[in-house]
């Protein structure tokens, strides 16, 4: 099972974004099950349970795990694909968000379309290099910093784009014949607050009843 998997088909996207098939995607990631087993977690018929596994299976989603026998019946067990999906913008390739159509640095909007363009080519980089069976050549940094101002977060900006300017006029080989293009994206945004998990209400105490001495 993959860790995450890009979803680049239309049709594909539609099967995972249905609800009953999005829970059954869920259940399966945990591990292997049946239509039987299944069909007890989501409150769903067995054969009801198969209709929606044939439909993720068709779309590559799910696979076939193995088989068991259980009386007269031979169960297939089935497993998610990936333990995750991200759903490419190449699904809805006619209206995918295009970060060529305008350049704002300080546009939120126009980091979410780099975001888009980073899924769609990444995920694309990831399918070739699994049918070549080659490893694909990637790095990420994640952190986060608190800025004490604005001014400050300003600074930061200023002496980030010097830097990773340097690093690209230091080693960009524009003339080597054998090289190979890379894209660098940097970004910067606030951190998305957690929202508090509701706490359950204690039942108040109920009075014990007396019993009849």
């Amino acid at each position: 099972m993959l860790d995450v998997t890009v979803i680049e088909d239309p049709e594909a996207a539609a099967v995972s974004l249905d609800p009953i098939r999005a829970r059954l995607l869920a259940e399966l990631a945990a591990g292997p099950a049946s239509a039987t087993m299944l069909a007890g977690k989501v409150g769903l018929p067995r054969q009801k349970v198969n209709y929606h596994l044939k439909a993720l299976e068709r779309h590559g989603l799910v696979e076939l795990a193995g088989e068991r026998r259980k009386g007269n019946v031979t169960e297939r067990l089935m497993r998610a694909t990936a333990a995750s999906y991200v759903i490419s913008p190449l699904a809805l390739a006619a209206v995918q968000p295009d970060p060529d159509r305008f350049r704002d640095q300080l546009s939120a909007r126009w980091l979410l379309a780099l975001g888009a363009r980073l899924v769609r080519d990444v995920g694309s980089l990831i399918t070739g290099a699994t049918k070549a069976h080659k490893r694909l050549a990637t790095f990420a940094l994640d952190g986060e910093v608190r800025f004490a101002s604005a001014a400050d977060r300003a600074a930061f900006i200023q002496e980030l784009t010097a830097g990773v300017s340097a690093l690209i006029r230091k080693y960009d080989a524009g003339d080597a014949e054998e090289g190979r293009d890379h894209r660098i994206i940097v970004a910067v945004h606030p951190t998305v607050k957690e929202q508090p998990q509701p706490q359950p209400v204690p039942e108040p105490d109920r009075p014990t009843p007396e019993l009849d001495q």
